[in-house]
């Protein structure tokens, strides 16, 4: 009977548990999460804070989800260590876990760039659930909130504070909001609605200081300007959770590398989610963390699935607004494009070589499914551009 480990509770770990059971009804399964809720959806984080759901509804797989599967959840256990010769995972209060395959689906943190001022109280970052508890506890005491980043999970952790009648500025260190999502023209049109809202942004603006004695009062621009608040933030992107690798000597570049069966450079040891790097690629979205957890589920259970990459798309509310996009953006306006605009609503879609290779769509969604379809399957577009 095998024996499986699997450190981290998030889409991969958890999908990867689903799919092992699936191709072994025997084994012993064993999950470890440093959290002490079981997996839930950290999307919807910021709905959490505004109040629209509670912590229960933010639980995607409750406890029974596990029990009827026979799969052992620790919460609050954190794995310290892994001895690769006994095949043995240690937790940090000395109980010992063989293993015959190990996951790791340690997700990733927040990244907090070197400002001074940010250990002050009143810094936050979102990340996790106690983060979100945290941030909806301080908030209570405050009504102007700073928030450093411009990206999808500021956006959208300012929008669950705004809805609680709170100030919002955004300083953004990139001339534009959503870099990653939007061109110029499509993040312009998010600014405006997000302005009409009564979010205030200072884009293509750097902090230099967050000020306040022990306690945030503001921020100090490069620049000169300071802006008050009682609390910031921080929405900076996101590192992978690597010190386990690092210990086991895994190979490492900004993620663990693994191949196509999502295996690392130790045999039976596989990586999924956020903290995976395959083929250079560190994906950091959903749709990626599960459809690896799967394969490696599948293939540490003996199957053999493979791998090959995951389209870059991303579906969500921005404030409200319906955003997608896919691919490249063309951001530089090197590629043929069709554009659409019509009020708020911004479509694009970007083609090389009669090839659909990126696209946005914010306002209104309608069609992306089919069009990361086409991407996928490099479709010749040639006969039906004026559909399109």
């Amino acid at each position: 009977m095998r024996n499986y480990v699997i450190i981290g509770n998030g889409v991969a770990g958890t999908t990867a548990a689903e799919n092992i059971r699936k191709q072994d009804s025997e084994g012993n399964i064993n999950v470890f999460s440093d959290e002490d809720i079981p997996f839930y959806y950290r999307l919807r984080l910021s709905e959490f804070i505004s109040g629209d759901i509670s912590e229960a509804e933010l639980v995607a797989k409750k406890m029974t989800w596990y029990e009827d599967r026979n799969i052992s959840l620790k919460l609050k256990t954190r794995v310290e260590d892994v001895k690769l010769r006994e095949k043995t995972a240690i937790t940090e209060d000395n109980r010992r876990f063989a293993f015959d395959r190990l996951l790791i689906a340690t997700g990733s943190h927040s990244f907090i760039p070197p400002i001074q001022g940010s250990e002050n109280k009143g810094v936050f970052a979102l990340r996790d659930i106690q983060d979100a508890r945290d941030i909806s506890a301080y908030t209570k005491k405050v009504e102007d909130i700073i928030l450093i980043g411009g990206g999808l999970l500021g956006l959208e952790a300012g929008y669950a504070l705004k809805k609680l009648g709170k100030r919002i500025m955004v300083v953004e260190f990139f001339p534009r909001l959503l870099p990653k999502q939007l061109d110029v023209d499509g993040a312009r049109r998010l600014q405006e609605i997000m302005e009409d809202m009564g979010f205030s942004f200072r884009l293509g603006a750097k902090t230099q200081e967050i000020t306040g004695e022990g306690q945030v009062n503001g921020v100090l621009l490069e620049g000169g300007e300071s802006i008050s608040g009682g609390m910031v933030v921080i929405s900076a992107g996101v590192r992978p959770n690597m010190v386990l690798a690092e210990s086991l000597a895994l190979s490492i570049n900004k993620g663990i590398l693994v191949d196509e069966h999502l295996q690392t450079s130790q045999s039976g040891i596989y990586a999924a989610g956020d903290v995976a790097e395959y083929k250079g690629i560190p994906y950091g979205i959903w749709p990626a963390a599960m459809e690896q957890g799967k394969i490696a589920g599948i293939n540490m259970a003996g199957g053999d699935m493979t791998y090959d990459g995951t389209t870059m798309a991303n579906t969500l509310k921005v404030a409200g607004v319906d955003l997608a996009s896919a691919g490249n953006i063309d951001a530089e306006n090197e590629f043929e494009a069709r554009v659409k605009t019509e009020g708020r609503i911004y479509r694009k879609i970007v083609i090389k070589d009669n090839h659909i290779v990126g696209c946005i769509m914010l306002g209104e969604t309608k069609g992306f499914n089919q069009i990361t379809k086409m991407m996928a399957e490099k479709t010749d577009i040639s006969q039906i551009g004026d559909l399109l």
